[in-house]
């Protein structure tokens, strides 16, 4: 395994360290004012949702590496405490990564990047009208992390109103996960785009607690066929299971008629049986299977 000592490296090579490393980053696109009135639009990927009471998101405008420079966005809200950030999804990744560039003081990065400014309702900054899903903030303390190349500046904001296309909301008015298609940053030019085709649940522990995997029968925990996660998954459930005698499952009773004379073998096959339930989500399944095995 590699080991660096960060202080012993370039700002630059750090940066690309940890960008590749912390990922998916998901996009700030913030639109935000000074005192003159002149707009700035502009992406960061250091940001994200750090409390819900209050609502509250930070982002970073970092000083340039390469020449120790601030930008446009933390002069403005260094004047003017409001910020509109917009989410970036994939029908409009390209024009953001456009907005990005280091243009004049004086560009309006809405209009270089073909984005439509809609008037927000509570801050002064303008909304971007293609962004599904606009935060109105204002900002509550700019908090610098340094004066160096690369050094942070923690822009922090209350959330002060929401405004979510209505095509993104389930029957519930809700957010429909599977219908905002979030790009996010990584190391480099890479981007990632969540849609159905890489979405996923994890059962998430609530008032019961998982029984872990300490708890687990040996030959379970020491298994050759179960990964990491399926082990996890099956110490999240909050007792031990038992055999259930309603449970049917014709190709349990043909694994074990099959392999019967040989325990290691029916060992291997109950496994293998049980990773793929576990794999497609049935863990209540997938502990039948090797309940069966254990007993």
């Amino acid at each position: 395994m590699l080991t660096l000592n960060l202080k012993e490296l370039k700002p630059a090579d750090v940066q690309n360290y940890l960008q590749h490393a912390i990922a998916p980053r998901p996009i700030c696109f913030a639109a935000t004012i000074d005192k003159a009135g002149k707009v700035n639009l502009s992406p960061f990927s250091f940001f994200n949702l750090f409390s819900s009471n209050p609502p509250v998101v930070i982002f970073s405008p970092a000083r340039r590496v390469r020449d120790n420079t601030t930008k446009h966005t933390l002069q403005n809200v260094e004047e003017v405490a409001e910020v509109v950030i917009n989410i970036v999804d994939y029908d409009m990744v390209q024009q953001t990564s456009l907005a990005s560039c280091e243009f004049p003081k004086e560009t309006n990065e809405f209009i270089k990047a073909g984005f439509t400014e809609e008037k927000a309702t509570i801050v002064t900054p303008p909304m971007v009208k293609e962004s599904k899903i606009k935060l109105e903030c204002k900002v509550i303390e700019v908090k610098p992390l340094g004066n160096a190349g690369g050094a942070g500046n923690l822009v922090i904001c209350e959330v002060l109103c929401m405004h979510i296309d209505e095509s993104i909301l389930d029957e519930n008015n809700k957010i429909d996960q599977t219908k905002l298609h979030l790009v996010a940053r990584l190391g480099g030019d890479w981007y990632c785009k969540v849609d159905q085709s890489n979405l996923f649940k994890v059962a998430k522990p609530n008032i019961q607690l998982g029984i872990g995997i300490d708890a687990l029968p040996e030959s379970i925990r020491k298994s050759t066929v179960l990964s990491s996660n399926n082990l996890g998954q099956l110490a999240n459930v909050h007792e031990m299971p038992f055999i259930d005698p309603a449970f049917n499952d014709d190709k349990l009773k043909n694994i074990i008629q099959y392999y019967s004379i040989n325990p290691e073998e029916l060992d291997i096959e109950l496994h293998r049986y049980a990773k793929e339930l576990l794999d497609k989500g049935k863990v209540e399944e997938a502990w039948q299977i090797l309940l069966a095995d254990i007993y």
